[in-house]
């Protein structure tokens, strides 16, 4: 018989400490897309989204542009 696991709760910011930390992620990251190395209209994306129990934590987030954000997301 498999047991099954409960979900660990993710870890969701309030907004000022997200804030923080999509600053620091940018800066981590060069201000740079990891995937194109544009440096313009940055974001800054779940890896493992948060529909998915991904938390709001600095291993969870990677800069990309914009264009490459969209691309992820239409995988």
């Amino acid at each position: 018989m498999k047991t099954i696991r409960a979900k660990s709760p993710r870890l969701r910011l309030d907004s000022k400490s997200y804030s923080q930390l999509h600053r620091q992620v940018l800066e981590r990251d060069g201000w740079r897309c990891q995937v194109c190395g544009n440096m313009q209209n940055l974001q800054v994306h779940h890896l493992k989204l948060r529909s998915r129990s991904g938390g709001d934590v600095e291993q969870n987030l990677i800069t990309l542009c914009a264009e490459c954000h969209a691309r992820m997301h239409r995988r």
